[in-house]
């Protein structure tokens, strides 16, 4: 859901499915939706309208930030991994280069 939110699948105010219609579409337990958008919620990353729905935020630095967390994230287990692989800080670099 994050990942929809900073890559513009889900676009700022764009409503969202409802807990029963999100879980019925993945097949997972309604409880699973419901804690996964309380946690959205409590990041700002979506909000409820009363009585019309939940929406995702509109507050661009909000999304900025997570993109920037997912993308430390992924660099942080890159590193991982290839410090795991053998490789020194150079060579990623000089491979990063050479395939970028």
């Amino acid at each position: 859901m994050k990942k929809k939110i900073v890559s513009g699948e889900l676009k700022g105010g764009e409503r969202i499915l409802s807990v029963r219609e999100y879980a019925s579409e993945i097949k997972v337990n309604p409880n699973t939706i419901q804690k996964v958008y309380s946690e959205l919620e409590n990041e700002n990353l979506i909000y409820t309208q009363r009585g019309i729905g939940k929406f995702v935020t509109e507050d661009e630095n909000t999304v900025n930030n997570l993109r920037q967390e997912l993308f430390n994230e992924a660099i942080d287990k890159f590193i991982e991994d290839s410090r795991i692989l053998g490789f020194t800080k150079d060579k990623i670099i000089a491979i990063i280069s050479e395939r970028y």
